[in-house]
């Protein structure tokens, strides 16, 4: 190959311009230039650096003597001078030599030619090392196209320009836009080089950095694994890049607290880091910061700050004082002082970090709202509120400015895990709050990170769904379409067991189904991205003000916040000296003139002990229950009051198990708090800015309620690409079956009759003549997921909800087993909370008695959270959830309730009625007629609700019958009931 290149190579010099016979022998010259750039090789890979350098610029010389300044040849040179230099970190010269090789190439060969390519590649490579991603990204897009169109989408060189346009994002910390293009790098990789290759070992090793620095741990793990074995196969155990590779795994480790498996990765890494020290200064330098990482993460600061001085100087001495390089050394070296509590000699490190960050990539890169949070804490350390409190602002800024930007391409599960990866940074502005209560500027701060970032994952999924359906295009409608398929075979797929399948073949196939979930919603998430950017929520300096300006001028807010109880300033510990971490309630209020007040109720353990011994004591009927109702009020409410002063009227964002249960049920000792205050729900205080007005809500009422469940149904109107396959539905359906062998065991599926649904779907028909009333074998699942969006929902039927939740009573909305879910709730329930909460519809004992036809089998007739939450009901002003169960689900701090109640705000409800505990059928109509009858007066939403408890306590005296509802959502009356009247219908 070699030898043809060079007979080509004469080929073009002899027919090159401005080359004349008797001009002398050039051929000799350029074998002299092709002599030294073989040299100037050997040199390098033998450590020979300078010689190198020195070898390579020989032949840059010869060649433009021969050649002249504008030839291919020469950019050959430039470019490897250009690599070399800044390979040893040196991008003052590699810069001038690289633009250089860049302009004769494109002069020379077109600006579409693969070697314009290689040199953007090498330009982008600079700018990404000094931090200046905005200039490099358009180089490396443009490689990558010219690669693309060049060589196909499958070609080694594509990966290449891949895998670095992901690294820039990573940089950027923009994981969701280096996620796909890692994935498709990886994929090239395997196909072209096999399994093994170093090649994939490397962006193996990247993609789980994103996923590791996103919260992705359990997938980061596998990608470091399979990295590690790679690189030890083939570099041997002592190779630097095994030491990376040992570094990210005890990382993830580390960040999960399995302290354990991390020390003895980090203690490897250590050994392997040690022994590579060689003599190129940048190596050197990339050694011993490596090295001082892992001595950090060991908790040996002093000689990580050692190793950090002994870089700086190497760094300041190859790439300058204010490189960006440099600004990461200073940095950590900050971190191993502050660590020490040598907090004035962390400070000026800090700053300087910050300046050069500034200088070089900007004053709004995240990495530079680390520094600030440190730099905060090092002031706070020293008693210096009022120098922190800028700072801290500044990076709560910086931090929601990039969940902003990263939460435009990301699935509702990577989101999820985003902010709880972020959840440090929030929490130290409300351990800041307990500490300072006094201080409105840490009121006001800490409020609007709550605000911003509590409900935020149920906000930003509704925001995905309510742009798609206002602007469905035909690409989006079909992988919409695809989504709900997927989700309707994950449902399937978990209500039945796995059947004849191995449990790690089931547990495949249910990860498999969520994967492709996941993607097809990144898809849709992205794709929706420019029109969600435009109804973004209002500034971290704004939030406060607009949603004070929201409240009712006699309402207040109350936002509950359940936070890690972490020190506020880190000093330091003798080993095994810390306290674990524990859990506390905070409580914020918000009046409408914008004031706030705080208060730290105190650990969470007796708060949340107390409110599941009142929710177990209401959903049981105990006799006993104004014992812990009273002990919740005193630990919660009453603390409350001198803040609330003569306020009455409440906005409610409960976390934790408060939300869980009805504050109306909490008692005084005197009354029950029904009885003085009135109550709406709210997943955060943001839930009160007024909504986007692009679709006028429907004055349809539509009531599915009384389903036959004996019923056989005709085969659903399912599309052929999303029904899972006939082996599929054979297994499943078999499953299913299995479970219930006996006529005894089919009966024990407690889907008895709900007469009391009939009365209340025929009350609200008689209240509001225009309902539509679908009942009996009409009230499907079929029916509810194809309606037009109505205006008001009503769902009379068995709710489901798999925890821990006492036995119903025959009379009760509620299923007690069904299925693989009823059978082994340990072994078979699916671990997402949307997959074990649900509703029943007709046919659904049908399906079990007859041996489920594929017209009446279980996912046919019971839906569960997942499905429903991608229905259309934007516009729709009120979801009653007349069952049982159907506000419960899994707590996530800080994000709420996963189950019925978000399924129905994500399809866009702007108010959603639903139960705490198993409702009696009679009591529970009794209570909707009174409810339907409110609306109609019109009272609000949550207000209605609240007068019709009070009139069915008079002949309920316990709240199990009386105080089962809440109303989370808008309070305002319900619009477009003109057409009923109350007066016409006594």
């Amino acid at each position: 190959m070699q030898q043809f290149l060079m007979g080509m190579m004469v080929v073009l010099l002899c027919c090159a311009p401005g080359v004349a016979a008797g001009e002398g022998p050039l051929d000799a010259r350029l074998q002299e230039a092709q002599t030294a750039s073989d040299e100037a090789d050997t040199s390098w890979d033998a450590g020979r650096y300078a010689d190198a350098i020195a070898r390579g610029e020989r032949a840059l010389v010869l060649r433009e003597a021969v050649l002249g300044s504008a030839h291919p040849e020469v950019a050959r040179s430039l470019d490897w001078l250009g690599s070399h230099h800044l390979l040893q970190g040196n991008p003052v010269r590699a810069g001038p030599l690289l633009q250089r090789a860049l302009a004769i190439r494109e002069a020379a060969l077109g600006k579409d030619h693969p070697e314009v390519a290689q040199t953007l590649t090498l330009l982008a490579n600079l700018y990404s090392d000094q931090r200046l991603y905005a200039r490099a990204e358009p180089f490396y897009v443009r490689a990558l196209a010219i690669r693309e169109a060049a060589f196909g989408k499958n070609h080694l060189l594509v990966a290449a320009s891949l895998n670095g346009l992901a690294k820039l994002y990573q940089h950027q910390i923009l994981y969701a836009r280096s996620e796909p293009l890692f994935l498709r790098a990886l994929a090239i990789r395997e196909a072209s080089l096999g399994q093994n290759h170093l090649e994939v070992a490397q962006t193996l090793n990247d993609l789980g950095e994103s996923y590791m620095y996103s919260g992705l741990y359990a997938r980061a793990e596998p990608l470091f694994l399979r990295a590690l074995a790679i690189r030890e196969a083939s570099l041997g155990q002592k190779h630097p890049d095994v030491a990376v590779t040992l570094l990210h795994f005890s990382e993830n480790y580390a960040a999960q607290g399995v302290s354990e498996r991390a020390r003895p990765l980090v203690l490897r890494a250590i050994a392997v880091r040690e022994a590579a020290l060689d003599n190129n200064p940048p190596n050197v330098a990339d050694s011993l910061f490596q090295l001082a990482g892992l001595y950090l993460v060991q908790g040996w600061f002093a000689r990580a700050e050692l190793l950090y001085v002994r870089t700086l100087a190497l760094q300041e001495a190859t790439v300058g004082k204010n490189h960006p390089l440099v600004a990461e050394t200073l940095y950590c070296r900050a971190a191993a002082s502050q660590l020490q509590g040598l907090y004035g000699r962390a400070e000026p490190l800090f700053q300087r970090a910050l300046a050069i960050r500034g200088a070089t990539s900007g004053e709004n890169h995240p990495r530079s709202a680390e520094a600030l949070n440190h730099l905060a804490v090092v002031h706070l350390a020293q008693h210096r509120l009022a120098e922190a409190l800028p700072l801290l602002t500044r990076a709560f800024a910086m931090s929601e400015r990039r969940l902003r930007q990263e939460t435009l391409g990301f699935s509702e599960v990577h989101l999820s895990r985003f902010l709880q990866f972020l959840r440090t940074d929030e929490e130290r502005l409300y351990a800041l709050l307990r500490a300072h209560p006094d201080d409105a500027r840490v009121r006001r701060l800490a409020l609007g990170a709550a605000l911003l970032l509590k409900g935020r994952s149920v906000e930003e999924t509704a925001d995905i769904s309510r742009t798609l359906y206002r602007s469905l295009g035909a690409q989006d409608r079909e992988t919409f379409e695809r989504l709900g398929g997927l989700r309707s075979q994950l449902a399937q797929l978990s209500l039945q067991g796995p059947g004849s399948l191995s449990q790690p073949a089931y547990q495949q196939r249910l990860h498999e189904l969520s994967e492709q979930g996941a993607a097809l919603e990144a898809d849709l998430a992205s794709r929706s991205a420019p029109l969600r950017a435009l109804t973004a929520l209002p500034s971290p300096a704004e939030i406060v003000d607009r949603v004070a300006a929201a409240l009712s001028g006699d309402g207040a807010l109350v936002e509950f916040i359940t936070y890690v109880d972490r020190p506020l300033v880190l000093r330091p510990q003798k080993p095994g000296s810390t306290r674990p971490p524990s859990l506390r309630y905070l409580a914020l209020v918000l009046f409408p003139d914008s004031t706030t007040r705080t208060l730290d109720l105190g650990p969470a353990e007796p708060i949340d002990s107390a409110a599941l011994r009142l929710r177990d004591a209401l959903a049981n009927r105990d006799a006993a229950f104004e014992a812990p109702a009273q002990a919740l009020y005193q630990l919660v409410f009453q603390p409350l009051l001198p803040l609330l002063g003569e306020t009455r009227r409440l906005f409610l964002s409960p976390d934790g198990q408060l939300a869980l249960v009805p504050f109306a049920a909490l008692h005084d000792g005197h009354q029950f708090l029904v009885d003085a205050f009135d109550f709406t729900y709210l997943s955060s205080g943001k839930d009160l800015l007024p909504r986007s007005q692009e679709r006028v809500s429907p004055g349809s009422v539509v009531v599915l309620a009384n389903p036959d469940f004996n019923a056989l149904l005709p085969a659903p109107a399912h599309s052929q690409a999303d029904a899972p396959t006939g082996a599929e539905r054979s297994i499943a359906v078999g499953t299913f079956f299995s479970t219930l062998p006996t006529d005894e065991a089919r009966r024990a599926w407690a889907l008895t009759p709900l007469p009391g649904t009939l009365q209340e779907a025929e009350a609200i028909q008689r209240l509001l003549p225009q309902a539509q009333l679908f009942l009996g074998p009409e009230a499907t699942k079929e029916r509810l997921m194809h309606l037009p969006t109505p205006g008001i929902l009503h769902l009379a039927t068995h709710g489901f909800f798999l925890g821990n939740a006492p036995e119903s009573t025959t009379a009760a909305r509620a299923v007690k087993q069904f299925g693989a879910l009823g059978e082994d709730p340990q072994a078979h329930s699916p671990a997402d909370p949307l997959l074990r909460s649900g509703l029943v519809f007709a046919g659904a004992r049908a399906s079990a008695s007859s041996g489920f036809s594929p017209a009446s089998s279980p996912d046919s007739t019971l839906v569960t959270a997942l499905e429903l939450a991608g229905l259309d009901l934007w516009g729709t002003q009120l979801v009653v959830l007349s069952a049982c169960d159907t506000g419960r689900g899994d707590i996530k701090l800080g994000q709420g309730v996963y189950g019925l109640r978000r399924a129905f705000l994500v399809a866009g409800a702007e108010t959603v009625v639903m139960s705490l505990w198993k409702v009696n059928d009679e009591t529970t109509s009794t209570l909707m007629e009174a409810y339907y009858r409110n609306l109609l007066a019109g009272q609000g939403r949550a207000a209605a609700l609240r007068e019709a408890m009070r009139e069915l306590r008079r002949t309920q005296s316990h709240p199990h019958a009386w105080a089962p509802f809440i109303a989370m959502g808008q309070d305002a009356p319900l619009r477009s009931l003109a057409s009923s009247s109350l007066e016409a219908h006594p």
